[in-house]
Parts: C-alpha cells; sequence; structure tokens
C-alpha cells in the first residue's frame, strides 16, 4: 500500500534531487543572449500554464516584448484555453494557442510577433533601417515541446543565417521567414518549484521524471485529481462503473486507500494482474500516465481559470 507523504515531504525531496546546479550558468547565459533579441517567446504547457512558467522569467525578461505561447493546446481543455489566453492578454501579456504536432497555431504565432513588433519596426524605417529583421528567442522548461515547435515554426530549415554580432558557435540563428530570426540557445531554463502542487503538475505531463517521484505516486495523485474533476472522462476510458467507483469512494477508511484501489480498478481492467491475482499497481501507473500524457483521457486541462 502506498504510504501519505506531506507537502513538507515531497518539496525537500524534489528540491534535493531536482533542482539542477546549472541552473545558474543557464539563467546568465539567457540573460547575457537577451541583448541580442528583440522579442522573447515563452513557451508554456497549455494543460498547467502557471506551473510551466518559470517564475525567473518574468524577472530577467522584464524589459523586453513578450509572446506567450500555449504549446499543447490539442491535449487541453477548449474552452480553459480560451480562459487562459483572456488571462494572460488581460494582464498585457499577447498569447497564442498552438499544437506543434500538427502545426495547428505557429502561423498565429508568427503574424502575433509581426503584429508585437509593428510599431518598433515603423520607428526605425523612419530612422532609415529599412528591412531590419526581427530578433526573436524560445524560452520553454523541459517537454513543454520547444524542439517541435522551432522544427514546425523553421518549417525544419536549421541552417545559421549568416555571420552576426554577437553570434558564437554555441548560438545559431533560424530563419523564419523574410522578417524573422530566432535565435536557439543551447540548455534550458529549468523550473524552480514553489509547491507540491507544481511538482505533480509538472510530474503528471512529463517533465519530472519518475527517480524524482515514485511512479505509482504520481499516478495515484493523478487519479484523485481525475476523479475529482474528469471523472467521466476517467470511466469512460477505462470502462469503470461510476456506480462502482462511488461505492469504493464511500467506504469508511482512508481517502487515500479508497482512491488507491479505483487505480487497482484500472489496473484489472488493462489486465494488470501478476501472480495470486494481485494487481501491478507500478505497470498500472505507468498506463495511466503514458495515456494522459498522450492525450488519450481526452481533453483535459489540469490548471483552470474560474
Amino acid at each position: 500500500m502506498m504510504k501519505e507523504k506531506n507537502d513538507k515531504e515531497v518539496s525537500e525531496k524534489v528540491s534535493l534531487n531536482w533542482y539542477p546546479g546549472h541552473m545558474a550558468k543557464t539563467r546568465r547565459q539567457i540573460t547575457e543572449d537577451l541583448k541580442l533579441v528583440d522579442i522573447v517567446i515563452e513557451l508554456l504547457d497549455a494543460r498547467i500554464p502557471i506551473s510551466s512558467q518559470n517564475p525567473d522569467i518574468a524577472q530577467i525578461t522584464k524589459n523586453k516584448k513578450k509572446l506567450v505561447v500555449l504549446n499543447k493546446a490539442d491535449l487541453a481543455n477548449a474552452e480553459e484555453n480560451r480562459k487562459w489566453i483572456d488571462y494572460f492578454e488581460k494582464r498585457g501579456i499577447p498569447a497564442v494557442l498552438t499544437d506543434s504536432n500538427s502545426g495547428k497555431g505557429i502561423q498565429d504565432c508568427i503574424k502575433k510577433v509581426e503584429q508585437i513588433m509593428s510599431e518598433e519596426l515603423k520607428i526605425q524605417a523612419e530612422k532609415g533601417r529599412i528591412g531590419r529583421k526581427i530578433k526573436a528567442m524560445i524560452l520553454g522548461i523541459p517537454n513543454v515541446g520547444k524542439s517541435s515547435f522551432i522544427n514546425r515554426i523553421s518549417k525544419r530549415v536549421t541552417a545559421g543565417v549568416g555571420n552576426k554580432p554577437g553570434v558564437t558557435k554555441q548560438k545559431q540563428w533560424i530563419r523564419i521567414n523574410e522578417s524573422i530570426e530566432l535565435l536557439d540557445t543551447p540548455g534550458v531554463l529549468w523550473p524552480k518549484f514553489e509547491s507540491e502542487e507544481v511538482a505533480l503538475h509538472l510530474a503528471f505531463t512529463g517533465t519530472i521524471k519518475e527517480d524524482i517521484l515514485q511512479r505509482t505516486e504520481i499516478a495515484y495523485q493523478l487519479t484523485k485529481f481525475l476523479l475529482e474533476n474528469e471523472r467521466k472522462l476517467l470511466c469512460e476510458r477505462y470502462k469503470l462503473d461510476e456506480k462502482r467507483v462511488e461505492q469504493i469512494l464511500s467506504q469508511e477508511q482512508a481517502e487515500n486507500i479508497n482512491i488507491y484501489e479505483v487505480m487497482l480498478e484500472i489496473g484489472k481492467k488493462r489486465g494488470c494482474i501478476i501472480s495470486g491475482g494481485n494487481i501491478d499497481d507500478e505497470k498500472t501507473a505507468k498506463i495511466l500516465l503514458d495515456e494522459f500524457k498522450n492525450g488519450k483521457l481526452g481533453r483535459i486541462t489540469i490548471e483552470k481559470r474560474d
């Protein structure tokens, strides 16, 4: 049986095992590279827009124009996607929805960058700087689809665009179109966890690997979230009888035991049986997490707006 962990235990474990030593070096490099660009494209996971947002980005990019891209929008609830677009735009931050796998929304992103920069380019043109290219940079934590996004927006053309001041062998300018060049920098800006909730959200979507938090524990927490927020989708996917689920959850025993039993019901439905007729909770956890990450349960947003 899984044991419960309190917020402090989980947060301490994540803090000790996850926060990488190269964070300071990466932060310095990005701060330096910002001098070369006009606009920052911040890639977020549409299912967890807040948890996938590095708290340092707002600080180090505060003097730059910014576009928020809610990627993997096809995996998130459509209505919630609209609410998140409104959320950012009400805070003065332009935002667009994309699905880098299919390419949906990529052209919207290009148009929005050109729109954001139009006034600045007009001012430059009046000063005689005609045809000046827009220089952009993409920032995003692991697993938000940064590589797929770059491949899509550049149409997989990754050749450099020539020698430019400040460009080193580690920096590559990618031509997006006639007016935009993208600076792709090595390394990533990693998240700093503010709470157990943020850590779990990142674990659900695959940013935190199983050596940080136990796979069965992550799957248990995901099952709990789905039972509370998306029970119908969960039951439909795994052919669970809703009355039976309600029966299990109503048992007079600790809540975590009831939720774990529902998780085992999922394992039973998927044939995760081991010797003695027991359920393999590790195999069940892998199925549940993989299918959630791949959108098999439906379009689900973890972080919702009221």
